[in-house]
């Protein structure tokens, strides 16, 4: 009786081990060099109540992802931490509370960190539905740029019927859904680029004049102008240029800055003598000639967001709305080349969107 019911107790337990959910996941070990990125295997239990569990098909690469693994985004969780902003996939398993979910469902998400990882757990809020006639690399290319681009141009830069748009990083892709959000309010809209390698990008998305950013960005602005009020600029490089932007953009214009492209660093860990040359040499306005050229400058981060999630859902339900088409997928990597992905997307090479399948 003994030796059947330890082996029935061995079934048991072999039938538990077997149902238990592993995930493989890059985690970071600490904040600083992206050599401390590793691929390790770990548990992860049913999904709670509200949660939805997910096999990850496809990550989507951003610079926010670099800032943290070089330890230089505010938002980097201590000690530890999975990189990581969004994801697509498929529904595995749901919590008892949720109700927009069912086993199956091809889904995308955002996450605040956590989304290299092969399998995830997480709250239904941040879980949308992926078109039937998008892939899982689209789904993962979406989220966060999308909402980026909306949040700059309709929350913060209030941006009106006919507007002009000044775009930079025009061929990345928060660039070209900048392009596509103002495109629904009929904007005149002027991308910036690096190189003129991506210019032909830049003409695909219909952008109606393209600047190749140099020492000469201030004339090419204001011929790109050709006397047109400049009201809204999406600032994403820093530096000289976004003191000239500055400059030219009109009375009642709003910059609104979503990134600083000139702090990033191509390497494993950053160049921190061109990070101090760089800070120190930041662009620096006075409040008070604010107000006498009634012009503004405001800025974001998307983590602030995802703590906002009903904010967030809205936006998202506007975005539905428009005519923006199917992100821009423009490299893939598979999940063995983390390492190549993100070295790429450090280049300043990429163009639109930069996954990671699985």
């Amino acid at each position: 009786m003994i030796v059947k019911n330890a082996a029935n107790l061995w079934r048991f337990s072999f039938t538990l081990n077997l149902a238990v959910m592993l995930s493989n996941q890059y985690t970071m070990s600490k904040a600083g060099s992206i050599s401390n990125l590793k691929l390790k295997e770990v548990e992860i239990g049913d999904p709670e109540a509200s949660q939805v569990q997910i096999t990850v098909k496809a990550v989507g690469l951003n610079f926010a992802d670099i800032f943290a693994m070089h330890g230089l985004y505010s938002a980097t969780p201590k000690g530890s931490f999975v990189p990581g902003l969004e994801f697509s996939g498929v529904v595995e398993k749901i919590g008892d509370k949720v109700t927009d979910f069912k086993v199956g469902d091809r889904v995308m998400g955002v996450t605040k960190f956590g989304g290299y990882v092969t399998h995830i757990n997480h709250d239904q809020r941040y879980i949308s539905h992926l078109k039937d006639d998008w892939s899982f690399e689209e789904g993962a290319a979406y989220l966060v740029q999308g909402l980026t681009a909306y949040y700059a141009l309709v929350s913060l830069g209030n941006i009106q019927d006919q507007s002009t748009v000044l775009i930079h990083s025009g061929a990345g892709g928060v660039g070209i859904m900048a392009n596509r959000i103002a495109k629904q309010f009929n904007a005149f809209t002027i991308g910036t680029i690096g190189s003129d390698r991506k210019t032909e990008v830049l003409k695909n998305e219909g952008f109606d004049e393209i600047i190749v950013r140099g020492a000469d960005f201030k004339e090419k602005l204001a011929n790109s102008l050709s006397g047109k009020d400049l009201n809204i600029i999406v600032e994403t490089i820093g530096g000289k240029i976004f003191k000239e932007g500055y400059r030219q953009l009109a009375p009642q214009g709003r910059m609104v800055a979503v990134g600083v492209s000139q702090f990033a660093s191509p390497g494993k860990i950053p160049n921190y003598l061109k990070l101090i040359w760089h800070y120190l040499n930041r662009p620096k306005i006075d409040p008070q000639e604010m107000i006498q050229e009634n012009k503004g400058v405001l800025a974001f981060n998307l983590i602030w967001l995802y703590d906002r999630v009903h904010l967030m859902n809205e936006m998202l339900k506007e975005m539905s709305k428009m005519d923006l088409g199917k992100p821009m997928v423009g490299k893939t990597f598979t999940w063995d080349q983390m390492y190549d992905a993100i070295k790429f997307f450090q280049s300043g090479n990429s163009t639109g969107k930069v996954v990671v399948t699985i």
